[in-house]
């Protein structure tokens, strides 16, 4: 009861006790009255105006949806029926986003988390809690302690609408003092990508639609959010950037979500548990078990999986209790939905594997269904648009008891007809790139990291990139019509690849990104290899299109079906094994992780940023075949046969004004990849998941010394090379613009591209993690072999010479040479300062990086002396020394 309920009543207690000590009671226990009065009737007790009214009276003339938590909806006005009994129950509640602005991360058709959550009431005020599942204890001794230790936290909460049913004993809430407010966070996210204090507006949110059913209740609100103004620009430009405020919403002040909110019933009876193992990539339910203090490790890692049992258990191959049903959006244009329906139902292949008849099956949503798959008791593929997005994603919601898969929604863009043919997740070439990532908000809390990976998946807009570099290829090489029947049975096996992949991800798999290195180059060549087998070993790879150099035969140019690694770890997670038999039998599985197609690296293999840069060159995105430096080359190749061929191509009426653009775009994001890709080998060390006293082997080794000497002179003689970028200048003066558009660009500049490119491969080859491990590979060697190991002096002094190298040719430095030899300043100077680089850890690092700047300082004085040089070049060389001289008196770097 709210304190200002409980002062009343106790004033009107008081009262009523003073009342009755100053009257005598009569004798008999009569009444007591005045003399010759009638008798009166006894006082009715006071009303208490801030008592809940009678349920009867707030329910009068609405209608009820029944379910888990029915529904009582009277026009605008909406309750939920929360009974006495699911107070202080578990149930999962989910939140989604149905409808957005499509712009900067914040689109259509997102999963953002789930919580283990439960009803408390506390008088007559309810909450909404989510219950703290991040630390546990086997033991249940141990939970009272964990109580005290660990807060859960409230999701929303208010005031009961209504006094008890008296024969339901159950209570209504207001849902729209519950679930009008801002639970994802939305406002954090827009004020990250817009720097602009969005907030929602209760006034103009309602409650759009509402579900129930005996598992579920479902509540969609649509939710305005508003920021009262925009601010004028500064009148001196910022030193850094100031993102610009909503482009795609009519008003920028003002936007509208649909925010679904699923209260689902758990499981009666848990599912039961399956341990992770390192060796395969399977997503995991997580926690602390504090309930055992002997041991060093309390961490708990349950595999993420759907709940499958056979019909006939004694069957070698049976239908499931339950198939994993997957719902087609509406919105999937018809002519993609077959090849849609053939990337989910592919991975039954698996299933049959380890005994399971038609473990998934696929559902149309009918073109006029008035209702939304976006509740959690449908697992859907979504299609949605946005102004500046290009991906896919297959996030799921897992019941956090015991990591049992309960929904997942695939979302993907509009990225495989139009969407493949757009500049606006290019990042080179002076197109602007936006953030794609999620709109988690502050919603997701703990999880946020695997609910990251599994949100981050980008595959459909890299193979989207992919698909328009191909089919500029071949079009031009072979006369393939962009519009024919060639052209959209590629596209279609595209959407076919992204819809496995995809799939795999709302199954429990994680990326594999070594899965491409384990098929051979000889196999690559094979078509019938390649129709029979894919091109990798395993769809959870990013694997790039199998495209030929001029006058190879062609094979099959995407990955058509499952490979090794998918059979592999759908058998760990769902093969029904007795539990008597389960640690023995998972541990002869995992056991099999040593066949070289059964290679797993994860997106921290591959690298996410930081320490984990990614140093194993076979985990990749898109390379392919066991040679990820032969395929780098091979990139190099294929971009150039491009950039001639689009050169000769003839201008035609009807053209984008942009199409040679795109298509010079789409050939500098391969050359990126490839870039990252080789680079890996400088100072790369081969990881190997062992695990004690189970597998054999080093867990590192550093990379062959002729490989990473290779990757450094393919870097050297191609990527930072001028002439591996040649146009014509007839070709480039002719690009024009899109002059409807108010943005229309700037004249096409090649040397800025090549400019991002090599940045890239510097950033990565004079950092402090290469240079820490070129310091420390020695120590993973032998002693007899570190004498020949390549060395940190040996890449700095690589780079150096080849990005210097006119200082002792006397050759003049032209515009694309001057911009990689300041970007390599930029980061010497880096290097240089003490204050950031003077860590003992890199002291050899910061002495090396010194000892090459003095020697290039001297190399830059006798070239400036050198007679013949354009006035350019004298110019360039005078200020590079200049800087590098006040760089190395400097004690801190100068800005």
């Amino acid at each position: 009861m709210p304190r200002t309920a409980l002062a009343t009543a106790a004033l009107i207690a008081l009262a009523a006790a003073q009342t009755q000590a100053q009257t005598p009671p009569a004798p008999n226990g009569a009444a007591s009255a005045p003399a010759g009065a009638a008798s009166a009737p006894a006082a009715r007790p006071p009303v208490d105006p801030t008592a809940p009214k009678p349920f009867a009276e707030i329910i009068r003339g609405a209608k009820e949806q029944p379910g888990l938590f029915p529904v009582w909806r009277k026009d605008e006005k909406v309750w939920i029926e929360i009974p006495k009994e699911a107070f202080n129950k578990p149930f999962l509640f989910t939140v989604n986003v149905a409808s957005s602005i499509g712009e900067r991360g914040l689109y259509a058709s997102q999963m953002l988390g789930e919580e283990l959550a439960e009803w408390r009431r506390i008088g007559n005020h309810v909450q909404l809690m989510a219950l703290n599942t991040k630390f546990r204890a086997d033991n249940p001794a141990g939970k009272p302690a964990l109580d005290q230790a660990f807060s859960p936290s409230l999701i929303t909460a208010g005031p009961v609408a209504s006094a008890d049913h008296p024969d339901r004993k159950s209570v209504l809430v207001d849902v729209s003092g519950f679930f009008l407010g801002d639970i994802p966070g939305l406002s954090t996210h827009l004020e990250q990508v817009y720097r602009l204090p969005y907030a929602p507006d209760r006034s103009n949110s309602f409650i759009e639609a509402t579900r129930a059913d005996a598992q579920i209740t479902t509540l969609t609100a649509r939710m305005h959010f508003a920021t009262p103004r925009i601010p004028a620009p500064p009148l001196v430009p910022p030193p850094v950037a100031v993102p610009t405020p909503p482009q795609s919403t009519p008003d920028p002040r003002s936007m509208f979500f649909s925010i679904v909110y699923n209260l689902r019933a758990l499981p009666e009876t848990p599912a039961a548990v399956r341990l992770a193992d390192p060796r395969l990539g399977h997503f995991t339910e997580s926690y602390s078990n504090l309930g055992d203090d002997l041991k060093a490790n309390p961490r708990v890692h349950m595999v993420a999986r759907w709940r499958l049992e056979k019909k006939d258990p004694s069957a070698a191959l049976s239908e499931p209790v339950q198939p994993i049903v997957y719902w087609m959006d509406k919105n999937i244009p018809p002519k993609y939905r077959e090849s849609v329906k053939a990337g989910i139902l592919e991975w039954n292949k698996a299933f049959e594997k380890i005994g399971f008849k038609d473990a998934i099956q696929v559902k149309q949503q009918p073109d006029d269904a008035d209702w939304d798959n976006m509740d959690a008791t449908h697992a859907s593929i979504r299609w949605f648009t946005g102004a500046d997005v290009g991906f896919a994603q297959g996030p799921s919601n897992r019941d956090p008891r015991t990591g049992e898969i309960l929904d997942a929604d695939i979302r993907m863009s509009d990225v495989f007809g139009r969407g493949s043919r757009r500049l606006a997740a290019d990042d080179v070439l002076g197109f602007q790139g936006h953030d794609h990532g999620s709109a988690t908000g502050a919603w997701t809390g703990d999880r946020s990291q695997q609910l990251l990976l599994e949100q981050s998946c980008n595959y459909v807009a890299e193979q989207a990139s992919e698909l328009g570099f191909a089919l500029d290829l071949l079009a031009l090489r072979d006369g393939m019509d962009m519009n024919g029947p060639e052209a959209e049975a590629l596209a279609q096996a595209v959407v076919k690849d992204t819809i496995m992949h995809e799939v795999g991800h709302t199954l429990g798999l994680k990326h594999n990104f070594k899965a491409s290195t384990t098929v051979t180059q000889a196999q690559l060549r094979d078509k019938a290899y390649t129709e029979a087998h894919g091109i990798s070993n395993s769809v959870m790879d990013y694997n790039a299109y199998n495209l030929p150099l001029k006058g190879e035969a062609k094979a099959s140019l995407t990955n058509t079906t499952l490979g090794a690694y998918d059979y592999w770890a759908i058998e760990y997670a769902y093969k029904v094994i007795p539990a008597e038999q389960e640690a023995a039998e998972l541990a002869r599985i995992a056991a099999r992780s040593t066949e070289p197609a059964l290679a797993f690296g994860d997106d921290f293999d591959q690298g996410v940023g930081g320490p984990y840069d990614g140093f194993d060159p076979r985990a990749n995105q898109f390379d392919l075949g066991d040679d990820p430096l032969a395929y780098a080359k091979r990139r190099l190749k294929l971009s150039q046969e491009l950039w001639d061929r689009v050169q000769a191509r003839p201008a035609a009426v009807g053209d984008d004004p942009l199409r040679n653009r795109r298509s010079i775009a789409s050939s500098f994001r391969q050359l990126d990849v490839a870039a990252t890709n080789v680079s890996k080998y400088v100072g790369g060390l081969l990881a190997e998941r062992v695990v004690p006293g189970v597998t054999s082997g080093p867990a590192f080794k550093p990379v062959d010394n002729a490989q990473q000497r290779e990757a450094l002179r393919f870097i050297a003689s191609g990527l930072l090379s001028s002439d591996s970028f040649k146009f014509k200048p007839e070709f480039l003066v002719s690009q024009t613009l899109d002059y409807n558009e108010w943005e229309r660009g700037l004249p096409l500049s090649i040397p800025d591209a090549v400019a991002a490119l090599q940045g890239k491969v510097l950033d990565r080859l004079m950092s402090p993690n290469t240079a820490r491990r070129l310091i420390e590979q020695g120590a993973y060697l032998p002693e007899a072999q570190r004498k020949g190991a390549v060395s940190l002096n040996e890449v700095y002094g690589t780079l150096q010479s080849a990005i210097f190298s006119e200082l002792k040719t006397g050759a003049e430095i032209d515009r694309m040479r001057r911009s990689l030899q300041r970007e390599y300043l930029r980061r010497l100077q880096a290097q240089l300062n003490r204050a950031t680089n003077g860590a003992t850890v890199y002291a050899d690092a910061f002495s090396m990086a010194r000892w090459h700047a003095t020697q290039l300082a001297r190399e830059l004085r006798a070239a400036g002396a050198k007679p013949g040089l354009s006035i350019e070049t004298r110019a360039h060389l005078a200020e590079t020394l200049d800087m590098l001289d006040n760089m190395l008196k400097a004690t801190l770097t100068r800005t």
